[in-house]
């Protein structure tokens, strides 16, 4: 299969190298600077499976038609990146792998259901610059339609990415999407602060502030009736648990969760757009929560006011005191 794998950021880069790796066709797509930088010097990746560069064929647009496009830009960057390679989106599978619920929608309103092919990916990158990443963590690709039973076009792609990741194929890929979302719900918090994930939930503080939040995403999600599905290695219980039990209780397990999470610093989704001065993802995470709340005549303050900070720093690329946030949010009044 000639594949194209549309964004040269954390994840792009590495599920083109890997499956360029695995001996697959691969032309990678990025902003000119990007492309420009991987023809020159090649794609860098380290971390979890060692230090290498990768020859990839790597371009600023799509040149020609692909039998499977992988879209690894932002949920918010999705609908440029169709336009701006339209030409040659006329045929093939098209491959989701944003984070949130909304980038299926978004491919669905601009090429027919059929070809849509929905994933979630569960290993974890950190883009460094035009041509260098890190592979930060092993985890699954999961994929499956969105919209519709799963067919021949699916165990397709699901053949071409095992050849350098762990696949899984479900039949519940949506209710899983929402899952993931809450996986994802503490990226804010580094991206409010400036600091890795590490550094961010060394702060026992901060970890309360994440229990909040996934505490107050859930109770929406069950107000509006939405069912959230295990992920292989990441069942419903563990959120489940984390939003029903005593705070401290859950912010030791968040503190020793994220701390330990890679020996990389890891700065999550949110933060890494910020760092490249980019409108980040937070609309479609806990974003979302927020406008589904809104939608069933309910309120997400917590959520919504994390949306405004994250906004905040986007605006002006300033980043927040900790004790100004923990003002904020009144952690000093939390209870156990």
């Amino acid at each position: 299969m000639r594949i194209a794998v549309v964004g040269a950021g954390a994840i792009g880069s590495v599920a083109a190298a890997y499956l360029v790796k695995a001996g697959q066709n691969i032309t990678l797509i990025g902003k000119p600077e990007q492309a420009a930088v991987i023809s020159r010097n090649g794609l860098h990746v380290h971390g979890v499976r060692g230090d290498a560069t990768f020859k990839i064929n790597a371009l600023s647009r799509l040149d020609q038609a692909h039998d499977l496009v992988i879209f690894t830009v932002k949920t918010q960057d999705l609908q440029d990146a169709v336009d701006a390679n339209r030409k040659f989106l006329d045929s093939g599978i098209l491959l989701s792998t944003q984070n949130g619920v909304q980038a299926d929608h978004i491919l669905q309103k601009n090429f027919p259901k059929e070809r849509i092919v929905s994933s979630i990916v569960m290993f974890g990158a950190t883009y460094t610059q035009p041509g260098v990443a890190t592979f930060n963590f092993e985890g699954d690709w999961i994929i499956g339609r969105p919209f519709g039973a799963n067919d021949e076009a699916v165990q397709r792609t699901a053949d071409v990415l095992k050849t350098a990741f762990p696949v899984v194929v479900t039949h519940e890929i949506v209710g899983m999407k929402w899952l993931k979302l809450f996986v994802n719900f503490n990226n804010c918090l580094p991206a409010v602060v400036g600091k890795s994930m590490q550094e961010t939930f060394a702060d026992l503080d901060f970890c309360r502030l994440s229990v909040l939040l996934l505490k107050e995403g859930i109770e929406i999600i069950r107000a509006a009736n939405i069912k959230l599905v295990s992920l292989p290695q990441f069942p419903v219980e563990r959120v489940m648990g984390l939003a029903t039990m005593p705070v401290e209780q859950a912010a030791g397990i968040i503190h020793k969760t994220l701390t330990t999470l890679s020996k990389e610093p890891l700065y999550g989704s949110i933060l890494q757009s910020i760092m490249r001065r980019r409108t980040s993802e937070i609309e479609f995470i806990n974003g979302e929560v927020v406008r589904l709340a809104q939608s069933i005549g309910k309120d997400a303050p917590l959520n919504r006011k994390v949306v405004e900070l994250v906004h905040k720093v986007e605006s002006f690329y300033e980043y927040m005191k900790p004790e100004a946030i923990k003002s904020i949010f009144h952690l000093n009044t939390v209870k156990a």
